[in-house]
């Protein structure tokens, strides 16, 4: 049989995810919409935004209600922070509200491209790690701050795949390759996904998960987008732990060469001079 959500789980830490698909809560239409697509991810961990949603909105049309009552493990993330204090009082103030110690962790760089700032984010999680936080940070395709992420206790590392919300698909497969190579904490790809086939390729890179938000919310049709991205993160796992086959310069024929009615074989048993 080939892996499932349920038979081939995440394990980020001590923490165990039924889903390789995280999925963010921004940009949809209506909480109804957001629902549905969640729904249709299959998604076990769902990412808000702490500073851009209400997560103090107890009622019962709101964001936080829906995702309460459909029983998401809730990560907070610190999008739109640009320095490391800020960053660290944002996730405090999402530990408290979503009563969780695990963290997105952003700390921004530049408004144009939002590539991370890598030295705030190092000191942010260094801090953060202290407190007793789970920080999934988002960072770069770089190998060496990934690996001083993972050496500071970081239980997962999150390099994106191309600038936030472009969906340009995987821009450096190359990089991310080695970033895997580099760490033995799980990888998870975030940002950068525009359409189904780019999650497959993230999965079949080796990536041990997938983050989106703009892909989906973004899509001509949400909910059957959400049901796609499903589908292709776990064709791209079950391709991964298959192992592909290798590339080729020349043709290699499927079938058996000997044996046919073109072989010499052949053309004897059947007579043909």
């Amino acid at each position: 049989m080939l892996p499932s959500y349920t038979s081939d789980p995440l394990v980020i830490g001590e923490q165990t995810f039924s889903s390789r698909l995280f999925v963010g809560t921004g940009k949809y239409s209506s909480v109804a919409q957001t629902r549905d697509a969640l729904r249709a991810s299959g998604a076990s961990v769902v990412t808000v935004a702490v500073r851009r949603v209400d997560l103090a909105d107890r009622s019962r049309e709101s964001l936080f209600t829906m995702l309460q009552e459909e029983k998401y493990a809730l990560l907070p993330n610190t999008a739109g922070c640009y320095t490391a204090e800020d960053a660290i009082r944002t996730a405090r103030l999402g530990r408290e509200l979503a009563e969780t110690n695990m963290v997105k962790l952003e700390v921004i760089g530049d408004p144009t491209t939002l590539f991370p700032d890598v030295v705030g984010l190092l000191e942010a999680t260094k801090v953060l790690v202290k407190e007793g936080f789970f920080v999934l940070p988002y960072t770069n395709d770089d190998p060496i701050t990934a690996r001083k992420l993972q050496d500071l206790g970081c239980p997962a590392v999150m390099p994106l795949g191309a600038p936030i919300g472009s969906g340009l698909g995987i821009r450096n497969p190359y990089n991310l390759r080695i970033l895997m190579e580099s760490v033995s904490v799980p990888v998870i790809v975030d940002a950068g996904v525009g359409t189904a086939s780019d999650a497959a390729i993230a999965m079949e890179l080796g990536a041990h998960g997938v983050l989106m938000n703009t892909a989906i919310a973004a899509a001509k049709d949400p909910v059957m987008m959400a049901h796609a991205m499903r589908l292709a993160v776990d064709a791209g796992r079950a391709a991964f732990v298959a192992g592909r086959m290798p590339r080729r310069l020349h043709a290699n024929a499927s079938s058996p060469l000997t044996g046919n009615i073109a072989s010499t074989a052949g053309r004897d048993a059947l007579g043909i001079e």
